[in-house]
């Protein structure tokens, strides 16, 4: 489908990729992943077509057809929901209108035998069969399925998308592309944004979808569940596995270890052989073994360590000054936005040193009330912040509100007061800027990149309360990881609004549950509250809440329309199961097929090294299709259990 040949790009003269390859199948579904700017949001724009390379080339199928979701998306806010999905057949709509504007001048025009009336017939003919192949004739019934499926009300249609949340806004996005049925998926970070109950319906919808898809993200648990391939970008070059994220890393690691080894039998091998020349070389009855050495060596292919990337975010909070018993006392809290009431009656009081979380579906008031103790919205009821209270806030958009003609060390530089404006450059250095990243304009960071220069704000001054509503969002595994540890070390209170689990896991000790225009209070950490709730994941809590209110509407007398959907298509789920089992049967076959003839292989080769026919490039060709026979195992085993979920 799409070939990266030699992809060469650069940015002020220093390459961001450098020479790099690969293909794109049908059946692939590629987690891009790689450190905050190593350039993975530039090269789905090469491939969607949307920039270019400063040398190589991208070559794609002919009439391939490609879904790009960028991060920030750009919806028109003077459409309906329903409006902005139907733009999918923008190409649809210009085709009826090119074909209404021929019929009209056929109508017309007297010429019947000139040429120029047979080159509007033929373009009229063209048009029509373009129109017979996108199969136009259920545009709307197409639409309203869609986003029904993803979860809108029909109430919703005719409701402007300016009135949606971010994550909400996604889904009318993703909605356009389900309706293009693309052959290839380019997504952006896709669940920045997104509700727990969102990345469950995405991760369904990419594992069954036809498309091909690259997929940019930094949750774990998410890449894992929804690609079977990983591409990484490390220093301007690619590190290309056939398994998901969590085996690519166990591979990777072993890979680097093996390299190292052949590499250090090499260097041992090139000091002999150079020490044999050296000894020998001016002695008469060594000539033709010497020049004989020296041969070897020249055509001897060099085995290279590949260099990783060993930067790292230090974040560390300033200590918290000391506060109040409780820095926030909140009692009979009501916010209503018109005559939609989010939050009611709500009581809530943090205590000192506390780390909680704020977790719920998209909607239920998380960032509002956020925003009510950041007194930047109007509330009725009493919201108290204690004695000596400092907030440092991080909020969802933070990154996003930086002055991008400004360059990184201006805008901290401007930001900064008093005593740590000399210490401005160690904490760029901290967080990655050091040197010349520091002289980089805002406009072209990446959106992790963004997201440490906003945090570097809070490191300004002693705060004891942080306030960070999804900080999680652009920042890459790493250092996703690192704030993580500065959060559990700071001394003072954290609330934490996030739908990442793995991030939350061993940092909170309190979770506020959001839903119904309520708050529950649940004492432990993540873990323990799925234990008290009884279900396996948040995924599922925001699955059965959401399926409760559904039931309460059936009760009224409404149909559950989940339960209509599982009856309807419960035949034709069937059918696609059955399907999916046979093309895995037959994948697990060939790679079976694949596994003996890499073993045939692999045994060849350990007898001609039994035999003393070892070469440097015998060990490398070992190396190789060991680990190649490695993946195919895992892929093997993957396909298995997949086989084995699907039956049963």
């Amino acid at each position: 489908m799409i070939s990266v040949e030699q992809l060469t790009v650069e940015f002020g003269g220093q390459p961001l990729f450098d020479g790099i390859s690969f293909l794109v199948s049908q059946k692939d579904k590629i987690a891009l992943v790689g450190r905050n700017g190593a350039g993975k949001t530039t090269l789905l724009k090469l491939i969607a077509g949307k920039a270019a390379p400063s040398s190589g080339n991208i070559s794609r199928q002919n009439d391939i057809s490609i879904g790009y979701l960028p991060q920030h998306l750009i919806i028109n806010d003077t459409k309906t929901v329903f409006e902005e999905a139907l733009t999918a057949f923008d190409e649809i709509f210009r085709t009826k209108q090119k074909i209404e504007k021929l019929t009209a001048e056929l109508v017309t025009r007297t010429d019947y035998n000139s040429p120029e009336y047979q080159n509007v017939i033929e373009f009229l003919d063209y048009e029509n069969e373009r129109l017979r192949m996108f199969g136009s004739q259920n545009m709307e019934a197409e639409t309203e399925k869609t986003l029904l499926g993803l979860g809108f009300l029909r109430t919703d249609f005719t409701r402007k998308t300016s009135e949606f949340s971010g994550g909400w806004r996604m889904r009318i996005e993703l909605a356009k592309i389900l309706l293009q049925n693309p052959d290839l998926l380019l997504l952006d970070e896709p669940t920045n944004h997104l509700d727990i109950e969102s990345i469950a319906w995405l991760e369904r919808f990419l594992a069954n979808t036809k498309s091909a898809v690259i997929l940019v993200s930094h949750d774990k648990t998410f890449i894992d569940a929804a690609t079977n391939r990983t591409i990484e970008i490390s220093l301007g070059k690619i590190y290309d596995y056939r398994v998901n994220y969590s085996k690519y890393l166990i591979l990777r690691e072993k890979d680097r270890e093996n390299q190292l080894h052949a590499y250090e039998n090499q260097q041992k091998m090139i000091a002999e052989t150079e020490d044999f020349i050296e000894r020998f070389r001016y002695k008469p009855t060594k000539a033709v073994q010497v020049q004989s050495r020296i041969k070897q060596l020249e055509k001897l292919k060099r085995i290279e360590v590949d260099m990783q990337d060993n930067s790292h975010l230090n974040l560390k909070f300033p200590p918290a000054p000391h506060s109040g018993i409780l820095p926030i006392d909140i009692e009979n809290l009501t916010k209503c936005y018109g005559e939609n009431i989010i939050l009611q009656n709500v009581n809530l009081q943090v205590r000192r040193g506390e780390k909680i979380a704020f977790v719920g579906r998209n909607g239920e008031g998380k960032t509002t009330l956020v925003k009510c103790i950041m007194n930047e919205v109007d509330y009725s009821g009493n919201l108290k912040l204690g004695h000596n209270v400092k907030i440092g806030y991080f909020a969802q958009n933070q990154a996003m509100l930086l002055d991008e003609q400004k360059t990184v060390f201006q805008t901290i530089d401007d930001a900064a007061t008093g005593e740590i404006r000399t210490k401005i450059r160690n904490i760029l250095g901290a967080f990655m800027f050091g040197g010349e990243e520091s002289e980089k304009k805002v406009a072209v960071l990446s959106g992790g990149e963004r997201s440490r220069l906003a945090m570097i704000k809070l490191l300004l001054e002693p705060v004891n309360l942080l306030i960070l509503d999804e900080p999680t969002n652009h920042l890459d595994i790493s250092s996703k990881n690192v704030l993580k540890e500065a959060i559990k070390n700071f001394s003072g209170t954290a609330v934490i609004v996030s739908h990442d689990r793995d991030f939350l896991d061993s940092l909170v000790t309190k979770v506020y549950e959001f839903s119904n225009k309520k708050i529950t209070e649940h004492i432990g950490g993540i873990d323990d509250f799925l234990r008290t709730k009884n279900f396996s994941s948040l995924n599922e809590v925001e699955l059965r809440t959401n399926l409760a209110g559904t039931m309460q509407l059936g009760s009224r007398g409404v149909t559950c329309r989940g339960a209509i959907n599982r009856a309807s298509t419960s035949y034709e789920e069937q059918k696609e199961l059955a399907k999916k089992a046979r093309r895995h049967e037959k994948l697990i076959s060939e790679t079976e097929t694949e596994i003996s003839s890499l073993e045939t292989q692999l045994s060849d080769l350990e007898t001609a090294f039994a035999q003393g026919n070892s070469t440097a490039e015998s060990t490398i060709n070992y190396n190789k299709t060991k680990h190649l026979l490695e993946q195919k195992m895992y892929e093997w085993e993957v396909l298995n259990e997949e086989l084995g979920l699907i039956k049963n």
